[in-house]
């Protein structure tokens, strides 16, 4: 236990050494007025010796805190001295009892006990000295009495110190733990958001890309095909904007208060946030629309066909409805898989194939190996693969990929079946 308890000890909590030393002076002070006063019959009116151990009594108090035992031992002793000498015991009475409660507070049950005891049998042994004057009854009852009260009084102010001192480590801990959590709540959400805007940007960048190079090859021949080509870059980009727009304004709520979308730097409102991917709908709640799923994926395909890779779609087994969490985790697959048959195999062939079986889900998206693809040496694990698996991971699923025997490349997402929506 911590020495310094109860309500002195609360009051000097930061400084110790003051209160006690103020403690030592005024128990000095009072013994000294009280020895001036005509002590009852048996007992010496107390001189300059009396004056001397009256003051050693007390300033063996200032050290009550570092040596509790020892200053006990020392203040008791010299009690007995003044006792011993004559003068009356109720002057220095009080610091023995101060140093027991001390004792009491700071140190194992036996030694307070002990000193409880030493307390004890010099208030006796001050009542048999002055046995003809004395009521040895009255001089038991005070000796048992007073000592008994300081000790439990101790003992309990002890306890109560403990179990703060635990208290206050266990807030600590506590609070260490929370900032802990904090911490890895903040990295995993980083991690989240990075990994949704990789894919916003990987996929609608590819297709952007490609789109723009298509329409810069064949504008002096073919103006029509151009134009379609522009008119899917419109529409991408708006999509990634309505994508990118809906992950930032939920990031701002609670910041500032509201959900509202950002003003236009021109202090307008944004035009694109009036504007679903289709274009001319107003959709003023577009910034709170759901994450996409797997309706649109119809959508996806259609452009991806539109940036030179032929893709098709097969459904097997009876649809199940996903969570909407599982239900962007197999659309992101398929964009990221479908993004790097963009950006590595060029204008070839591909197929997205969703399995629904009685206790899983399997996504399989396939691509046969274009003109301009380079061979598979192997898996490389790029960011988008590593998303990949993080999303599965979370609804306890997997992801592998690697180059098909026949060429090409497979991405194969498994999930286990959904059991609440």
């Amino acid at each position: 236990m911590h020495a310094g308890f109860g309500l002195l000890d609360r009051l000097g909590g930061r400084r110790p050494l003051v209160v006690d030393s103020l403690l030592a002076l005024g128990y000095v002070g009072a013994g000294l007025l009280l020895g001036q006063e005509q002590p009852p019959a048996g007992w010496r009116a107390m001189d300059m010796t009396g004056a001397v151990l009256t003051a050693l009594v007390g300033l063996v108090l200032l050290a009550r805190r570092i040596a509790p035992v020892e200053v006990f031992a020392a203040s008791s002793t010299l009690w007995v001295v003044f006792i011993a000498c004559g003068y009356w015991p109720v002057v220095n009475s009080m610091p023995p009892l101060l140093g027991l409660y001390t004792v009491a507070a700071t140190r194992r049950r036996r030694t307070s006990f002990l000193c409880t005891g030493v307390v004890t049998g010099i208030w006796v042994y001050a009542g048999i000295g002055n046995i003809d004057h004395s009521s040895m009854p009255t001089v038991i009852a005070q000796a048992v009495l007073f000592p008994a009260v300081v000790l439990v009084v101790g003992r309990g102010s002890g306890a109560l110190a403990e179990r703060n001192r635990q208290f206050a480590e266990l807030t600590l801990r506590l609070r260490e733990q929370q900032e802990e959590n904090a911490l890895r709540a903040l990295t995993e959400e980083r991690v989240r958001i990075a990994r949704e805007l990789h894919d916003v940007v990987a996929h609608h960048m590819s297709v952007v890309a490609l789109q723009a190079g298509m329409a810069s090859y064949v504008f002096p021949t073919d103006p029509a095909a151009s134009r379609r080509a522009l008119d899917t870059i419109a529409e991408t980009s708006r999509e990634a904007l309505e994508e990118m727009r809906r992950m930032l304004v939920l990031l701002r709520i609670g910041q500032e208060g509201q959900g509202d979308a950002p003003a236009a730097p021109d202090g307008g409102h944004d035009t694109a946030s009036r504007h679903d991917t289709d274009g001319g709908q107003d959709t003023g709640g577009a910034a709170y629309a759901p994450a996409p799923g797997l309706d649109l994926l119809d959508r996806l395909l259609e452009r991806v066909r539109g940036a030179g890779v032929e893709v098709t779609m097969d459904v097997a087994g009876p649809p199940a409805r996903l969570p909407q969490g599982m239900a962007l985790c197999v659309y992101r697959v398929v964009q990221e898989a479908l993004t790097n048959v963009l950006k590595h195999a060029g204008p070839t062939r591909a197929s997205v194939a969703i399995h629904y079986a009685p206790h899983s889900l399997v996504v399989c998206v396939t691509n046969e190996q274009g003109a301009e693809s380079a061979p598979d040496h192997g898996l490389a694990p790029g960011l988008g693969l590593i998303g990949m698996r993080e999303r599965a991971k979370i609804y306890g699923g997997s992801v592998t990929a690697g180059p098909r025997a026949l060429g090409g490349f497979e991405v194969r997402l498994t999930l286990p079946a959904p059991t609440t929506v």
